[in-house]
């Protein structure tokens, strides 16, 4: 396992009397790397910060592993939930004083209760799971063969390369990658896809190209280029690298394409 990413969006993490919502953070943690979450003070420093009054100082802390994260609950009175937002209503209760409780999901939200009726949370990608040989395939375990791209089907992610994937896929011969703003049209009116923002595909297309499919970064923009304009040529050059790394080595084939919802032209034409 590489690590994780811990993402805390913006003004996902409350904010203090006559605060605004605090600026997004992302954070990468290797095996052995800890991260504290919390209020924090100037005494009690935390990687996460938290700011809701109900919300311990140090609340907790996640510890990466070689094979998964832990979650630590410091609190004495609150339980924590950990969430699947990619299943079917999963989660987990880290009771209070819980010291290193082992999260399972690859994509988890960490909730905190907070006195104003909401929660404050923050999100953890595990992006190394790994799967061995079909079942059948013999041979010991140290002959065993793990995939090289190991992507869960099932996760909004990997919908979100579907629809990158597309254009090629229905041979429409595409002259770009679709944009962000293409894509959250496209998933529109899917179960769980049809609730993203640009913000959101955006994350996950980082994720794809930055843990999943591991994408050597575009090189930064030559000194005196624009900053938008370098930005926005990452941003392309990351979406067109995802899209061509998994169209060739087959990570998304034509069969993927029932994931998406019906397109609307297709409904038009049956009218």
């Amino acid at each position: 396992m590489s690590g994780i990413v811990v993402h805390l969006p913006q003004g996902s993490g409350g904010a203090a009397e006559g605060e605004q919502g605090g600026d997004a953070v992302t954070l990468r943690l290797g095996p052995g790397e800890v991260a504290r979450f919390g209020r924090g003070s100037s005494t009690t420093p935390v990687e996460l910060r938290l700011a809701d009054e109900a919300v311990s100082r140090l609340a907790g802390e996640i510890r990466v592993t070689d094979d998964h994260w832990q979650l630590t609950n410091h609190s004495t009175t609150q339980s924590y939930l950990v969430e699947n937002p990619e299943g079917a209503g999963e989660y987990l209760r880290v009771s209070p004083r819980r010291a290193g409780a082992p999260i399972p999901f690859e994509f988890s939200r960490v909730v905190l209760p907070t006195r104003r009726g909401t929660t404050v949370s923050f999100q953890v990608f595990a992006p190394d799971h790994v799967y061995l040989d079909p079942p059948g395939s013999g041979g010991s375990w140290a002959s065993r063969t793990v995939t090289a791209y190991s992507l869960d089907e099932t996760a909004t992610y990997f919908l979100v390369l579907v629809a990158l994937c597309e254009p090629w896929l229905r041979d429409q011969s595409p002259v770009a990658v679709p944009t962000t703003p293409q894509v959250v049209e496209r998933l529109r009116g899917h179960a769980t896809g049809g609730r993203l923002t640009a913000r959101a595909v955006s994350s996950h297309i980082d994720y794809l190209a930055d843990e999943k499919l591991r994408i050597v970064a575009p090189a930064a923009p030559e000194a005196g280029a624009g900053t938008g304009a370098g930005s926005a040529d990452r941003r392309n050059g990351k979406r067109d690298a995802v899209v061509g790394l998994a169209l060739r080595f087959a990570v998304v084939r034509e069969e993927h394409l029932s994931l998406l919802p019906p397109r609307a032209e297709a409904g038009a034409r049956g009218r």
